[in-house]
């Protein structure tokens, strides 16, 4: 068995911390610093790009895309005016307009509805009414849709007294083909002998 040289011993106890010491600060890593927090997320290897890394997307910038919203994303708020919302038709006005027995005159208690509509129709520019004339039973079927139409006209051409454009209204007849009530009397009768407003 060889003698046991302790002068090795201690040369080499000694040269181990020396060597450990110089690593370390030839590392750059300051050891009384925290650890640098790393992405987690694996970034693959660009095949077309040798040496370039392509981050991969991470759940906030995918759920951005998909148009969620995200709490830490930073947005510049945009001032827009507000859409102007169409105003409703006259509410409690009435759409249908009556006559006398053949006759396409519009009577006077009928003009202040005729009025509220022309109101509606030039504050919304882009409706449309559609105007039907309806006759009662009596007479022919060609004479009752002439008065009919003369009725949807006698109506349009009071809304276009009243300011409305040409293309918003259309007139149209039915004649005695779709009466409002049935019947043979003049009740029943008055209640045909009308235009109907229908707004489109």
């Amino acid at each position: 068995m060889k003698n046991f040289n302790f002068r090795s011993f201690w040369s080499l106890f000694w040269a181990l911390p020396v060597a450990v010491v110089l690593g370390g600060c030839a590392s750059g890593v300051k050891l009384d610093e925290p650890a640098p927090v790393t992405d987690t997320i694996a970034k693959p290897v660009d095949a077309n790009k040798t040496g370039l890394v392509t981050p991969t997307p991470s759940k906030q910038a995918a759920s951005a895309a998909k148009g969620d919203s995200v709490a830490t994303r930073d947005v510049t708020s945009v001032n827009t005016p507000p859409t102007p919302q169409p105003i409703s038709p006259p509410q409690g006005t009435v759409k249908v307009v009556l006559f006398d027995y053949d006759s396409f005159v519009i009577r006077p208690e009928f003009q202040s509805a005729i009025e509220a509509h022309a109101k509606y129709l030039k504050a919304n520019t882009t409706r449309k009414v559609a105007l039907e004339g309806h006759t009662d039973e009596r007479g022919g079927r060609e004479y009752n849709l002439a008065l009919g139409q003369r009725r949807a006209e006698a109506v349009a051409s009071a809304l276009r007294l009243l300011g409305v454009q040409d293309a918003q209204t259309e007139a149209v007849s039915f004649g005695k083909e779709k009466p409002a009530a049935t019947g043979a009397d003049e009740s029943v009768w008055a209640k045909n002998r009308r235009a109907e407003l229908f707004y489109k």
